[in-house]
Formats: structure tokens, C-alpha cells, sequence
């Protein structure tokens, strides 16, 4: 079958196009023809050596944490599924290719109003998003921040806050364009971190209290600016690390506010895990994707031989959403 490979460590020219084994289905799996996968930061990260899969190497390293596509083998203890539904799901790796192997518990149907193309813009992204949310154990009326708002996960995530009840729903972006495109999935508060200083704009877009929530992307340059936008008894989530890995804690502050400082990551949990953060977007978040509530965000679709372009084209910053590999 036809896949992406990353032949060396390095930039996006290291994604290659080439013929490698099809995977075999195992008794609890499904065998899934992919006609779309996502772009994820994790794909560059584990493209330049720093975000490796998890288990033992492969002959072929081939990147992507989500598919959709449809069911072409179901494995001898796999119930729940048949040949010829379309379904969506998470890896560990392996999507940029014309098949994948998928436990069958990480995998959901496709709602019948969600095109292929616009389901592979939803798993990673939205079950991520739900996870972190439900994780700080958001409720109505509580507001949340959300950083990358522009994101597909930040895009998520506001969606979600917004059926939830939170608010006000705060996001940043670094661009005015991305915030005018967020207002229109829910955002209260939009703030450009090139103009604006988060800190000062959460406290008052919340009268002087914080958000409740905090879920953040950026990582060690934005903990004091999020420690001093935190309400009391307030939640921070870390998803993500763009802006670096190492901090300075105020930890007076940490305790005098009584926060609670979390990180997460879905890739390298384990089975049991993944499938109930799959469950649990299946009961709270599907419903909503199927009524038309949620919708999935896409910013660009590239074909699978342009990998390499749609990963050039992620480090820009520039996408709202989603950046799609139709296969």
C-alpha cells in the first residue's frame, strides 16, 4: 500500500511516498481503508526526532494520529462494527497511508451528516479537547481560557465550553482573523497576543476573578502569565509545549490561589485509557457533531503526496483548524 514515510530526521522534504506492507488485522481491531487523515503538531514533532510512537521501532516510521475511512475487515472478537461502515478514530501512528490497524474501543462511527473528509478533522482534535475539559472538570456558567485558539484543538475546545454552558469562553490567537473566525464557533473574548496582554485581558473580561479554566498549548512561557489569569480553586491544563518545556514556578502563588496545575497527552496512554477518553467523546460530543451544533474546521485539504507541503504549511501558523491529507 501507498504511505508516507519519514526516511531521516528533519524537515518536511523527509516525508516520502512509498509502498510498504499492509498492516494485519488483529482479533480486536479493524481494518479500515483511510481516505482522509489530519495533521497534528505531534507529526512535526515526531518528524524532526522529538515526539517518538511509542513501542518498539517500525521497519517503515510512518506518521498520523487519526483516520477515517471505512471498515474493510473486522477482527474475530471485534463486535459492534461491520464491512462498509464509515468510521473515524485515533493511532498511536500510522495514518498517513491507504490503510491502517485500529483497536476497535478507539474507534467511532462516522455521524451520516459529516463527510469522510470532515470526520478526519474530528478525532484527535475533539477528543483531546474533551478530555482536558472534562479532566478540570468543567460546568456551566464556570469561564474558560483557551489558548491557540485558532487550533484544532482550540477550535474544539471552544465548541465544547460553548454547549457545556461556560463563560465567558476567552481564547487567544495571534491574529484578529483567527479571533473573527472564533467568535463565530462561540468565542466571548478574543485577545491577540501580539497586541495585548492575556493576563490583563482575563481579568477583566471576568471582572477581576480569573478563568475558572485554563487550557493551555503554549507550555512554559505562558505559566506566570496563566498563574496570574487563574481564578481561585482554578484549573490549568497543559496540552502542549510551543513555547518551550522549562519554567520558573511561583509556587506561593500556586498555593495561596489554591490552583491545580495538570498536564496530559493522549498518545501514550494506554489502551484502557484511550478508549474511555473515546467513550466518553462518544456519549458528551458526537451528539452535538451529528445535530450540527459542533462542527468540524477545516482550514486546507492536500493529497496524500503532499505531505511534505501540508507540513510546511502548519509551521507557518497560518491555519484556523484543521489541516486535512485526503488520501
Amino acid at each position: 500500500m501507498k504511505a508516507i514515510v519519514i526516511k531521516e530526521r528533519g524537515g518536511p522534504e523527509v516525508l516520502v511516498v512509498r509502498e510498504i506492507p499492509e498492516p494485519a488485522c488483529g482479533p480486536e481491531d479493524l481494518l479500515v481503508r483511510v481516505r482522509a487523515t489530519a495533521l497534528n503538531r505531534g507529526d512535526l514533532l515526531q518528524r524532526r526526532g522529538l515526539y517518538p510512537q511509542p513501542g518498539p521501532p517500525t521497519e517503515h516510521e510512518v506518521p498520523g494520529l487519526e483516520f477515517a475511512g471505512e471498515v474493510l475487515e473486522i477482527g474475530d472478537r471485534t463486535e459492534g462494527f461491520a464491512a462498509g461502515d464509515r468510521v473515524m478514530g485515533i493511532l498511536a501512528g500510522g495514518s498517513y497511508a491507504e490503510k491502517v490497524v485500529a483497536h476497535s474501543r478507539n474507534v467511532a462511527r462516522i455521524p451520516d451528516n459529516l463527510s469522510t473528509i470532515d470526520a478526519a478533522a474530528v478525532p484527535e482534535a475533539f477528543i483531546t479537547a474533551h478530555d482536558a475539559l472534562r479532566q478540570c472538570g468543567l460546568v456551566a456558567g464556570e469561564s474558560v481560557l483557551v489558548h491557540a485558539a485558532g487550533s484544532g484543538v482550540g477550535v474544539a475546545a471552544i465548541q465544547i465550553a460553548r454547549v457545556v454552558g461556560a463563560t465567558p469562553i476567552i481564547g487567544t490567537a495571534g491574529s484578529d482573523a483567527k479571533l473573527d473566525a472564533a467568535r463565530e464557533l462561540g468565542l466571548d473574548v478574543g485577545i491577540n497576543y501580539h497586541t495585548k496582554d492575556f493576563a490583563v485581558e482575563v481579568m477583566r473580561a471576568t471582572e477581576g476573578r480569573g478563568a475558572d479554566v485554563i487550557v493551555d498549548f503554549i507550555g512554559a512561557s505562558y505559566l506566570a502569565r496563566n498563574l496570574a489569569s487563574v481564578a481561585e480553586c482554578g484549573r490549568i491544563i497543559v496540552i502542549g509545549m510551543l513555547g518551550g518545556i522549562t519554567a520558573e514556578l511561583n509556587i506561593a502563588m500556586l498555593l495561596a490561589r489554591r490552583v491545580h496545575l495538570m498536564g496530559t497527552l493522549l498518545r501514550p496512554r494506554p489502551l484502557e485509557q484511550k478508549a474511555a477518553a473515546t467513550k466518553a467523546f462518544e456519549k458528551s460530543v458526537l451528539p452535538h457533531l451529528a445535530s450540527g451544533a459542533i462542527r468540524a474546521i477545516i482550514d486546507r485539504t492536500f493529497p496524500l503526496e503532499e505531505a511534505a507541503a501540508a507540513h510546511a504549511y502548519m509551521e507557518t501558523n497560518a491555519n484556523f483548524g484543521k489541516i486535512i491529507l485526503e488520501v
